[in-house]
């Protein structure tokens, strides 16, 4: 009994002698602090720390004014004009897309900058005439319906980026019934559409009809104009009232509004 009971204050008391004979390794938080302090500072305008999120407001203490050309300006060259992260990213968004600036006022019309912005950098804006003449695309005229990406990217600024949203943009629809729908497409504004308008035809007969009598839900949930609860109304109710004879019969089905009925009008046929 006595050796058992030795046996059992030595197990319970084993923790506590291990604790005493083995200390923790204490952190030193400062060299580490000096350590990431030097690697900032060595980054300079261009690093970002952890703590200033990627489309932040944050802008450098004293911004510095200099001549520059804004087509694919680094990011840290932005950065040294007083740009915010959240502003350039919106610039280098629109160059991904095959955006170019050949006149200072292109850059007024980046919706990231204000118009304080822009008043301040105009003056040290420069674009060079080579720079401009080697961007400079012939005039052309594009169908878009039948166009791929190389006939596309001949049009004034529209890049690589943008020939991809269009043709997929295309493809959702069945083909552009109109050349006003370009503007449906995210980042195809009225600016960008008044400079390609002259340039881009569209034959209607092109489009790919939809039978709309026939048509099941894989045939629909691609189609830009109708959400699922749509498309699911428009075959149920085909199930319980039978075959469509006109356009004027959708008007029945509740989640169906005239603006909606107006867009999808070109697309259907009724067999």
């Amino acid at each position: 009994m006595v050796v058992l009971i030795a046996l059992i204050a030595i197990v319970l008391a084993a923790p506590y002698i291990g604790q005493l004979l083995h200390k923790d390794t204490t952190i030193n938080f400062k060299k580490f602090e000096a350590a990431a302090a030097q690697l900032r500072q060595a980054g300079g305008d261009a690093y970002l720390q952890d703590d200033e999120p990627e489309t932040g407001d944050t802008v450098v203490a004293h911004p510095t004014l200099f001549a520059f050309n804004p087509n694919r300006l680094p990011v840290a060259q932005w950065q040294k004009l007083g740009l915010t992260m959240r502003q350039i990213k919106g610039i280098k968004n629109y160059e991904a897309k095959g955006g170019h600036f050949y006149i200072k006022a292109d850059v007024q019309k980046m919706y990231t900058l204000t118009a304080d912005d822009y008043k301040r950098l105009e003056p040290y804006i420069t674009i060079p005439k080579t720079a401009n003449e080697s961007y400079e695309k012939p005039f052309v005229v594009v169908e878009l319906n039948t166009a791929d990406s190389a006939k596309l990217v001949q049009l004034k600024g529209i890049g690589p980026g943008f020939a991809r949203h269009i043709i997929s943009y295309r493809q959702r629809l069945g083909g552009f019934c109109k050349k006003q729908q370009l503007k449906e497409i995210f980042g195809f504004d009225d600016s960008k559409y008044q400079d390609l308008q002259k340039q881009i035809t569209v034959n209607a007969r092109k489009v790919h009809k939809i039978d709309i009598n026939h048509a099941e839900f894989e045939d629909l949930k691609n189609f830009p104009y109708l959400g699922y609860k749509q498309v699911n109304a428009i075959i149920q109710y085909r199930k319980q009232h039978g075959n469509y004879e006109t356009l004027n019969e959708m008007r029945n089905i509740a989640i169906m509004d005239d603006e909606i009925l107006r867009k999808i009008a070109p697309y259907l046929v009724f067999k």
